[in-house]
């Protein structure tokens, strides 16, 4: 017998208290092992729609609802006595028409009957009640997986009540519906045969997942919040499993699914290819811990793949390299950098150059593309750097530059930049790779000797580099071509656009922080329009207080209100610019009178306890519920980088970097999002208000 879980189950299981959970966990277990066992106290559910669904018994009041047929059984839902059943009277699982996909569908009601959340914004309303795919054909619907009882209903929606309606859809539908409202005109999957398992449907399987074996089960079970790690989306599968003939990237806005689609990826490699070793890294050590944790659930019930994936920081991995391969030089501490640049300068009668121009000139110019010559430096394309330099200025950087490198060299150190070109070297020349394939994630924040070190890494080989990324979310490199270094992904990049992780609300007023459309130096464009949120949830909420004690005080209420709500304390972050307004965030979790964490770069949520981080410390991490607080004039764009500035040119990319942070750290909720200011606000929120 086939024992299947569905995504709906995982769901409903994360709602429960722990001892409730525990129980449930224990049936299922049961369930799977024996699930015609005589203590299984099945109850036919009479009031039912689908015949095939039947209620088991928990304790006294927990029932799990399941779809039981001769060949198969599958988990639907969980919940106390009465819930689940209502639950199960408005259900039941089909086979669609024209997909072949089984569905789990909402019995239908008529557009009327649906009683929508106040919450419901559309992005661009239409006139009342005026109908916004009432232009699709019925059978157009059918072809992109709408339940045949809701077509109608799906025509005569108006944008709000689409909304409504999308949310109570299997998700291909739902997927589709919006698209199709948005002006974007999704694929239509091609018809499964008839006599194919409709369980086996690539849309299935986003929802409903096999269990071969009870480790699995304890894995689905354990990570409901991590269910995207189990049940893919067709489109991302695509993605993890195509043959690439070259460098591959895959793109998409916050809360796509980009890092899954790069575990599963690392995962597809590692399987395929049994004698494999696959890198699975990133730029900062913070996030490839996060990447392990993942990797590690994903993987939980087939350990020996992981002995095969290295997941590791690209500058951790680097690093083990150099000293295996007998880099003849230590690293230079970068203060150790300064006081070579501070040195040299002083000692230059022409110099009028800022330090802090001259240190970021050094490492985002000089250091990163490993110039050596001043003919190398001179015409260097300056890509990222709108300040536009006459030679005789560049002269005068030159020579102290080249006192720079000369000081490194004498006290036999190189940088990290140089650490990367020389292991590129090698394994272009002479050293085989390590590594047969390597997987990059938050790839936008990829340095220019780290991209020419991958580059060596891959050898140009088939499948050899996978990168995914998201300009939008370029927090710490300056752009520049990866053609340029020979990673060139023009016609394998591809754009995720399903957003699971946030809701519309969210996801649409943070996206006005950012252009509809960002390009990078080489021409590759990510549209922003066209994403869509598969779920509803309450506006974002922007307010500017008359000092930080008021702000914290309204924001401690908030976090009160959420927790009131459900909302679990690890399940709520508080986010700031800097470690300097960290106080601030602490005072209002304490008005809170809730335990906190403030994390480091580890970055593990401890339970019973809201985490407090800088916003660099944001990425990867997902919320039901984020306060992002200190967002003052001057604090947001950083005012000490704009005084940094040595040339107006300059403030362009200043202000972008400070817009994506922001955007960043906006992102990391799904539900709820308070942002804040305690005195004169930064005029980011303002855009964000619109």
């Amino acid at each position: 017998m086939n024992f299947r879980i569905a995504d709906t189950f995982t769901d409903s299981l994360n709602r429960l208290t722990s001892e409730e959970q525990k129980a449930v966990k224990t049936t299922a277990f049961d369930l799977q092992m024996n699930p015609a066992r005589p203590g299984h106290k099945f109850h036919k559910l009479d009031g039912a729609k689908d015949k095939n669904f039947w209620s088991v018994r928990v304790n006294a009041d927990i029932r799990m609802i399941v779809h039981r047929t001769e060949s198969s059984l599958l988990l639907c839902y969980v919940d106390h006595h009465d819930t689940a059943y209502r639950w199960a009277e408005r259900r039941k699982i089909e086979t669609h028409p024209k997909t072949g996909a089984a569905q789990l569908v909402e019995v239908r009601e008529t557009v009327r009957e649906i009683e929508l959340p106040q919450y419901v914004e559309a992005e661009a309303p239409a006139a009342p009640g005026e109908p916004v795919l009432a232009h699709v054909a019925r059978e157009a619907l059918l072809d992109y997986g709408v339940p045949e009882e809701w077509a109608e209903d799906v025509r005569q929606a108006d944008e709000d009540t689409l909304l409504a309606l999308a949310e109570r859809m299997p998700g291909e539908a739902a997927e589709a519906v919006l698209s199709l409202a948005t002006g974007v005109t999704p694929d239509v999957a091609r018809p499964a045969p008839a006599e194919a398992d409709p369980f086996a449907h690539p849309e299935a399987q986003r929802r409903f997942r096999l269990m071969e074996n009870v480790e699995e089960l304890r894995q689905a079970l354990e990570y409901p919040w991590e269910k995207w790690t189990v049940f893919l989306h067709p489109a991302q599968r695509q993605l993890v499993e195509r043959e690439y003939s070259g460098p591959a990237r895959v793109a998409g806005s916050a809360g796509t699914g980009k890092t899954i689609v790069a575990l599963h990826r690392a995962v597809h490699l590692a399987r395929r290819h049994p004698d494999a070793r696959v890198l699975l890294t990133t730029f900062s050590g913070a996030l490839a811990n996060a990447l392990g944790a993942r990797l590690r659930r994903l993987i939980g019930h087939a350990p020996r793949i992981g002995e095969r994936i290295d997941v590791e920081a690209i500058g951790t991995i680097a690093r083990r390299l150099y000293q295996f391969h007998g880099g003849a030089c230590g690293l230079a501490p970068r203060e150790t950098v300064k006081e070579l640049i501070d040195s040299a300068a002083a000692e230059s009668a022409a110099n009028k150059f800022r330090r802090g121009f001259l240190l970021n000139e050094w490492e985002e110019v000089v250091d990163a593309w490993q110039l050596d010559t001043w003919e190398a430096y001179r015409d260097v394309p300056r890509l990222g750097r709108k300040t536009r330099l006459p030679e005789a200025q560049r002269r005068i950087l030159w020579d102290i530059f080249a006192q720079v490198r000369a000081g490194l060299a004498e006290r036999n150190l190189i940088t990290e930049a140089g650490m990367y070109t020389y292991l590129a070297d090698r394994f272009t020349k002479s050293a085989r790779s390590p590594f047969d394939f390597a997987v990059v994630d938050e790839a936008q924040d990829i340095g220019v000797a780290q991209l020419r070190f991958l580059a060596a890494l891959g050898g140009g080989r088939p499948n050899s580099l996978f990168f995914a990324g998201d300009l939008g979310q370029r927090i710490f490199q300056l752009p520049f071509s990866w053609k340029a270094l020979g990673v060139d992904v023009r016609g394998r990049s591809h754009t995720l656009r399903i957003n699971y992780r946030t809701s519309h609300q969210i996801r649409t007023r943070a996206d006005k922080l950012l252009d509809a459309e960002i390009a990078d130096v080489d021409g590759n464009v990510e549209g922003r329009g066209g994403t869509q949120s598969v779920f509803n949830g309450p506006p974002p909420h922007i307010a500017v207080f008359e000092d930080p004690e008021a702000e914290a005080r309204a924001v401690g209420e908030r976090l009160a209100a959420w927790r009131a709500g459900g909302v679990e304390p690890h399940e709520i972050g508080v986010f700031v610019r800097s470690s300097a307004q960290l106080d601030r965030a602490i005072q209002a979790v304490e008005q809170a009178d809730l335990r906190y964490k403030i994390l480091d770069e580890h970055v593990e949520i401890a339970s019973g306890r809201v985490s407090l981080s800088t916003m660099h410390l944001a990425k990867g991490l997902e919320f039901r519920a984020v306060a992002v607080m200190a967002c003052d004039d001057e604090m947001i764009p950083l005012q000490s980088r704009i005084e940094a500035v040595t040339d107006e040119a300059d403030l362009e990319e200043v202000y972008d970097t400070e817009r994506h942070l922001l955007y960043v750290a906006c992102t990391r909720a799904r539900d709820h999002l308070l942002v804040t200011s305690g005195g004169a606000s930064s005029e980011f929120l303002d855009d964000m208000r619109e």
